[in-house]
């Protein structure tokens, strides 16, 4: 007998596809534009983001081991993220061509990602781009987590933090700021369903969300 379709577990698919078009038409773009300064290192840093992208798709593509709880917030950060990832990338970048700036938006995104990929492989079968709660849920407080709750938000801000500042115009950080205002609701959201479990309030109790000392 088949599986009901729940339209919810459609919504990762649909979002990897957005942002596959998204940095597929940055890279096609910035390609186009062969005469402009830093054009070889700008192709390099979109197949970084579109190769991060390609690293999440088993997540993304996957099913949740577990129903989701809701979908709003998933809704929003996902196209909020590719939102800002298509104003880096298609409108006009501001300055001109700086190796300091470059340095730092390559090591900030490169930070960003590695700590987004270790949290997310920490977590392991109990990662999912859902809000879900497993039966037998459990804490998981080694590798990243032993600093702060949500490493893999974490490291989704420091990431597109590299690109803007790589690609800087003023929509894109205006976005980039949005994006974190969705994630800081994503995490309340993620958070009531997990609270409720004792071992993740003395968790929470005693770790940041995002950044030691400050929230």
């Amino acid at each position: 007998m088949s599986q009901r379709f729940d339209w919810r577990q459609a919504i990762t698919p649909a979002l990897f596809g957005i942002g596959l078009v998204v940095n597929v038409a940055g890279f096609a773009l910035v390609l186009h534009h062969h005469d402009e300064p830093g054009r070889a290192f700008a192709l390099v840093f979109i197949a970084a983001n579109l190769l991060w992208l390609l690293a999440e798709a088993p997540v993304s593509l996957g099913r949740p081991g577990a129903p989701p709880r809701e979908v709003a917030t998933l809704i929003a950060y996902g196209l909020t993220r590719f939102a800002t990832v298509a104003a880096a990338l298609f409108i006009m970048p501001l300055g001109t061509e700086s190796p300091i700036r470059e340095a730092i938006a390559a090591a900030v995104f490169i930070g960003g990602v590695t700590l987004r990929l270790v949290a997310i492989r920490t977590l392991g079968r109990f990662y999912s781009h859902h809000v879900i709660r497993h039966d037998e849920h459990a804490i998981v407080s080694s590798g990243p987590y032993r600093l702060i709750r949500h490493p893999a938000y974490a490291g989704m801000l420091l990431g597109h933090a590299g690109l803007i500042v790589f690609f800087f115009n003023w929509p894109a950080l205006v976005l980039l700021a949005g994006l974190a205002g969705v994630l800081s609701w994503r995490i309340r959201v993620e958070e009531r369903t997990l609270l409720v479990l004792p071992a993740y309030s003395a968790y929470a109790a005693q770790h940041a969300r995002l950044l030691p000392g400050v929230w």
